[in-house]
């Protein structure tokens, strides 16, 4: 899951409760992009998810969005404008109130084992890699982190990346994927659209890459805790809720099926 599962044409579904948490700022990166940080004590992972929402009844649903970074009393989040309700989010201020309902998902895995790691994303997939980039270095300060990044127009945060990780690689207009060799790591982790995680899942096969890739997917949301199955995906075990049992998977359970 990333900076906003595309779910702008909504359906009705529960809402969640939540927690109020101040806003601290709310900055616009450009291309519609805005990175949000709020006052609320958490224990996020990398990889988890919280719905958001800043309105009282439309639009009907809460936005799920991917944690960028966290600490113990503060969350941010890397959204882009795609409808109504990251309008609306976009609008906030310093000062202003939120809801927060989560964090929610299994996130991404520990990688204890893992001497050299690749992180790949793609646009507002992006989001959740900088949190995974700061853990995986924290985790095992012997490890290196590249981390893969593709835009369609403007590159943002690469600064950002750059000072969290090894080496940061940014494609422009391109497919990003083309500057990954996974047979150079021993995991890879990415998110962003599902085309760019497929290629890069059967770029893995045809190299014959021992590496395990995990891909954080992108589905559409409403309820953010398993109830509603708007976000079911099929998976080599079955059916699964993304929400629930993701965002999170290996790509073999779910691009591995055909």
């Amino acid at each position: 899951m990333a900076g906003l599962a595309k779910q702008e044409g909504e359906k009705a579904a529960p809402r969640g409760v939540g927690n109020m948490a101040k806003v601290i700022s709310n900055q616009p990166l450009g291309e519609g992009f805005y990175l949000l940080r709020a006052e609320h004590q958490n224990n996020a992972r990398a990889g988890q998810f919280y719905m958001l929402r800043a309105w009282e009844q439309y639009p009907v649903l809460s936005r799920p969005i991917s944690v960028y970074d966290a600490d113990q009393e503060t969350l941010s989040f890397l959204y882009q404008v795609v409808g109504k309700g990251t309008a609306l989010l976009a609008g906030l201020k310093p000062g202003d109130t939120i809801t927060l309902d989560g964090a929610h998902g299994n996130g991404f895995p520990a990688l204890p084992d893992s001497k050299k790691i690749a992180l790949v994303g793609g646009g507002v997939g992006i989001a959740p890699l900088y949190l995974a980039a700061k853990t995986y270095q924290k985790e095992n300060p012997l490890c290196t982190v590249d981390v893969y990044l593709g835009f369609r127009e403007k590159p943002i945060l690469v600064r950002e990346f750059e000072a969290v990780s090894g080496r940061v690689a940014v494609n422009v207009g391109g497919f990003v994927t083309d500057e990954v060799d996974p047979l150079a790591y021993d995991a890879l982790v990415s998110c962003g659209p599902t085309p760019m995680m497929k290629a890069l899942y059967e770029k893995c096969v045809n190299v014959k890459a021992d590496a395990p890739l995990y891909v954080s997917l992108e589905n559409r949301m409403a309820c953010g805790i398993g109830a509603c199955l708007v976000c079911s995906c099929k998976t080599a075990g079955g059916n699964r809720k993304v929400c629930k049992d993701g965002p999170v998977f290996l790509g073999s359970e779910v691009f591995g099926i055909d």
